[in-house]
């Protein structure tokens, strides 16, 4: 017997029950197997005896191959490679944001970041924590100040951002049960972004954002907010239902269109993220401006005028707090008593040292003045009593401005540099080591004769270490940045210490007008002093 499958066996038996009641032909036609081109079955022979009679084909036992679906394997794979690939952006960029250790540099990356994760060109973010203690500010991305201003005529509850730090004023729930009287705030959790897909088509838009939309040309926004989580009571749990807020963050597009889901998700993780690390910048933000605030009311609020010479100084202060200090103190006989030096460390312990140090030099000034070495030596006798633990450079000069004549001492001190018309060099002082750090100090003075119209430059090293070169090409980018001083503000010594320290300071890639970076090394983050003394003669 032939080894027929049963699928084949069927078939052949429909077929002969079929050629009993009409023709073979028909018969074939009706019971082709599944899947004969129609070409193939198409009928030519007229029924036999004029017999109409369907016979159904059998059921197939199995699906055509065309008609299976695809195995789910497939579909699970392309979403788990979408989330990972999500999951990879979002940590590039969040590792991104956490590399940055100023305000402005964060906020800037999290307008970049949050612009290519929504598909826009243009954004601003306003910073605005809820407890007003600041920092208030307004940084964009592709937005000049003068559209900034514009953007801030606006009423702000008409725009995506300011209707979102409205809806987080911590005011709004105040009287609400549950309030501020009540414990917990009231209020949503989080708030939700605000898309605005098409502004210019809304009817309900303020007529001056209208106006400035056109004006700056973006059709469409999207904002969301900046927040942190709830502070958590001694049982881990959260304190209050309202999260902190910081700000709102908002993106702009040329065209009408808002982000997808995928998209939104992303910037959402991203903005709370964002949310955490700001926070942190701004408490440390806040540390930084307390510990300026402090050392600048230690150091002189206004120099002294004393005939014949005029005085100007440039300080920048450093993220983390020094301990550099400057001081002009008139002395008897029309006499003037310079001094700067620099404490190590850095933060309020060499601040509050720094601030002691500078008073207790200054009663020694009064009292010895006219012999800067003894000025030197009560100053270090007094250290290694009190402040054993902080190694100080310092000099001191004794200026007689109506004799031309300008006497100092230095204790490991950088040397002063004169700046004339005529030359531009370092005074030859003495090696000498910082006070506290011999058993006893003691180095001989200079006396030096500065000619009319020339200044004495006193600097601190943190304007050497603040440019990150060997110290031998440091000392050379000073000269030269004192050296090309313009003429026509020579006679000007404040103009000439902000000349060479923004010279300095740019030609070694540094902003002057910013602090460095606290986690970059800490001679890179020193305080700047550079004091101007200029003889008129």
């Amino acid at each position: 017997m032939l080894d027929i499958a049963r699928v084949v066996r069927v078939h052949v038996g429909t077929l002969l029950t079929a050629q009993n009641d009409m023709g073979v032909r028909d018969a074939i036609e009706r019971n082709a197997p599944p899947g004969r081109s129609a070409a193939m079955s198409a009928s030519r022979v007229p029924k036999v005896a004029g017999i109409n009679a369907l016979v159904p084909a059998p059921a197939p036992t199995a699906p055509p191959l065309d008609d299976l679906q695809a195995p789910p394997v497939a579909l699970i794979q392309d979403r788990l490679a979408g989330w990972v690939s999500d999951l990879t952006t979002l940590h590039e960029l969040t590792e991104r944001l956490a590399r940055t250790d100023r305000l402005d540099a964060a906020l800037s990356e999290l307008l970049r970041a949050g612009a290519a994760l929504v598909g826009a060109r243009r954004g601003l973010v306003v910073l605005d924590p809820a407890d007003g203690l600041g920092p208030c500010t307004t940084v964009g991305l592709g937005l000049s100040g003068s559209d900034l201003g514009h953007l801030e005529t606006v009423p702000r509850s008409a725009t995506g951002h300011g209707a979102l730090l409205d809806l987080m004023d911590p005011r709004a729930g105040a009287d609400e049960p549950g309030g501020a009287e009540g414990g917990a705030p009231a209020g949503p959790p989080r708030p939700e972004a605000i898309a605005c897909p098409d502004l210019l088509a809304d009817p309900a838009l303020d007529p001056r954002h209208r106006d400035v939309a056109v004006r700056l040309g973006y059709a469409a926004t999207y904002a969301v907010p900046l927040v942190t989580d709830p502070e958590t009571n001694t049982a881990g749990e959260p304190a209050g239902r309202r999260p902190r807020r910081l700000g709102a963050v908002s993106w702009l597009y040329d065209e009408p269109a808002e982000p997808d889901e995928r998209s939104r998700h992303l910037v959402g993780l991203y903005s709370r993220c964002a949310g955490e690390h700001l926070a942190r910048l701004i408490e440390l933000e806040r540390a930084r401006s307390r510990l300026a605030a402090v050392a600048e009311e230690l150091l002189p609020a206004r120099l002294p005028r004393v005939p014949g010479v005029r005085l100007g100084v440039c300080h920048r202060a450093g993220p983390r707090g020094g301990g550099d200090w400057y001081d002009a103190l008139p002395l008897p006989e029309e006499a003037l008593g310079l001094s700067v030096g620099s404490v190590s460390g850095s933060g309020s312990a060499a601040v509050a040292a720094m601030g002691r140090l500078r008073a207790s030099l200054r009663a020694y000034a009064v009292m010895e003045g006219e012999d800067p070495v003894a000025v030197l030596s009560d100053l270090e006798l007094l250290l290694t009593l009190t402040e054993p633990a902080h190694t100080v450079t310092a000099l001191f000069a004794y200026a007689e401005p109506a004799a031309g004549r300008l006497v100092l001492a230095g204790a490991g001190h950088a040397p002063p540099l004169i700046v004339g018309d005529r030359r531009c060099e370092y005074v030859e002082t003495t090696l000498s080591a910082p006070l506290t750090m011999l058993s006893c100090w003691e180095a001989p003075s200079v006396e030096l004769s500065p000619e009319p119209g020339e200044t004495v430059l006193l600097y601190t090293d943190g304007l050497l270490r603040r440019t990150r070169d060997p110290m031998d090409r440091a000392y050379a980018r000073l000269h030269a940045a004192a050296a090309s001083v313009p003429a026509a503000v020579r006679d000007d010594p404040q103009a000439v210490a902000d000349h060479v320290v923004r010279t300095v300071l740019a030609d070694a890639g540094v902003d002057a007008g910013q602090d460095m970076d606290a986690g970059q090394d800490a001679g890179a983050a020193d305080d700047v002093v550079v004091l101007a003394v200029r003889f008129d003669g």
